[in-house]
């Protein structure tokens, strides 16, 4: 199953202080909006109350003294809220005796309310009269048996309590900006340390053992500067000292090898002196020392390259003519050679270095892949080249593509104890010197295909 990737951490630390912001704002919002509207809606209701009650006394006494001119009372005299209106009912037949507006009709008001005030009682409920919104005060007056409505309205209260929530809420996305940009810039703060921390292991990984970190100012993040720099020189020390055996054992055993192999020499020159059955042990031991030749000189070429040992000598060369010239030395004259158009042919590479790059693929198709059957120079991006050598052999697997390239490492399909293990392992090295990098894949007509990618420049 593939891992799922989760948000990297400077996401999820922005995303903590933006989350946190928007609740905190949230509740500010809901809790303020709140209040406010508690309170100005508490205010619209005393006002209300206070100015119906006034309304109320001169309606009743108007009533009293002149019951047949309250319609024009209504009309003319009674003073209501700007939008607002008022009834006078008969208490005992629910009739509407006068009214300031005619579109509103005694039906329109709550009905529990008109209820509550025809027995007698007073009292004030919100309303929704003509699709607006209204805050209604009933009132019984005795004279007469009548009741007295009056509606307020509320649009400038809803207009202030929306002008109020606008503010707020665009208050409280000002402060998720102001907060998600804190959570960045913190974040950004907090894993400095950590990102040079991983600069400074990238760089060990890519060769540079002598990179450490500088001391930091915080005592927890300088202890971790120092437990880091305390790591990297054990594993300096450890990859120095190995390095360091294996150049001396390459380079002690170069010259045992060296008479060893002199003497070998000589008795095959003289294999026909011996008896037959003694010259099969004498081709045993002369391909053996000759291998254990070859290995020892690959030891010491890579023991070299480990100590950064080896100069760069770039020259500008023919990439073409070059490999040819390469294959017909190491035994491949007529393998040909195909260049993809607009291939440019003049490079600056290390001629000694490439050598040994195309010259080890030749020889690990022979030893492994029935011999190369092709070479192919082409263009690749980022003013690269690519070489490949093609081979007719049973292909590399899966999952030994990147094993191969390891020191004494051998595919499945290398069982046998031809070869070193070391060339494509210095293939891999000296590509990953001249700035490249090396590969295998599939062949298009089967067999394998090891590619080589390198800059057209090489820096010296």
């Amino acid at each position: 199953m593939a891992r799922q990737r989760s948000l990297r951490l400077r996401t999820r630390v922005t995303l903590f202080f933006a989350l946190i912001a928007l609740f905190a704002g949230s509740v500010l919002i809901g809790v303020t909006y709140g209040f406010a509207r508690s309170n100005l809606l508490a205010r619209e209701d005393s006002s209300a109350r206070d100015q119906a009650i006034v309304n109320a006394s001169q309606v009743r006494e108007e009533y009293t003294a002149a019951p047949g001119q309250i319609g024009s009372f209504f009309d003319a005299d009674l003073r209501t809220a700007d939008g607002g209106f008022a009834s006078l009912l008969a208490a005992e037949s629910a009739t509407q005796i006068a009214g300031s507006d005619t579109r509103v009709r005694i039906d329109d008001y709550p009905a529990s309310l008109v209820d509550t005030v025809r027995k007698g009682g007073n009292g004030r409920q919100y309303a929704v009269i003509n699709g607006e919104d209204y805050v209604v005060v009933g009132l019984y007056i005795g004279a007469h048996d009548a009741a007295y409505f009056e509606a307020f309205p509320l649009s400038d209260t809803e207009r202030t309590l929306r002008s109020i929530l606008t503010a707020l809420a665009l208050g409280g996305l000002g402060g998720l900006i102001l907060a998600s940009l804190f959570g960045f810039s913190t974040s950004r703060r907090l894993l400095r340390p950590l990102s040079r921390v991983a600069d400074a292991a990238e760089d060990i990984a890519s060769g540079g053992l002598d990179t450490r970190l500088v001391e930091e100012s915080d005592p927890d993040l300088d202890r971790l500067a120092g437990s880091f720099n305390d790591m990297a020189d054990a594993v300096q020390t450890r990859i120095e000292r190995e390095a360091r055996f294996a150049s001396d054992v390459s380079h002690e055993l170069r010259s045992p090898i060296t008479a060893l192999t002199a003497a070998v020499e000589v008795m095959d020159g003289r294999r026909e002196e011996v008896p037959e059955r003694t010259r099969q042990a004498l081709d045993v031991v002369v391909g053996q020392v000759r291998r254990f030749d070859s290995m020892v000189i690959d030891l010491l070429e890579l023991s070299r390259l480990d100590a950064g040992a080896t100069d760069m000598n770039v020259e500008r060369l023919d990439i073409v003519d070059l490999t040819r010239r390469i294959a017909g030395r190491y035994g491949a004259p007529d393998v040909p050679i195909s260049v993809a158009p607009r291939t440019r042919r003049e490079v600056s590479v290390d001629k000694v270095r490439y050598e040994r790059i195309v010259g080890n693929l030749i020889e690990n198709a022979k030893n492994h892949g029935g011999g190369a059957v092709e070479i192919q120079i082409e263009p690749a991006r980022n003013k690269r080249i690519r070489i490949a050598v093609i081979d007719d052999g049973p292909g590399v697997a899966q999952g030994e593509r990147e094993r191969i390239f390891e020191r004494f490492a051998r595919g499945s399909a290398a069982r046998h104890r031809i070869g070193t293990g070391l060339g494509l392992a210095l293939v891999a090295e000296h590509s990953s010197a001249m700035g490249g990098r090396a590969w295998v894949e599939d062949g298009k007509f089967g067999g394998a295909r090891f590619v080589v990618e390198l800059p057209m420049a090489v820096e010296a």
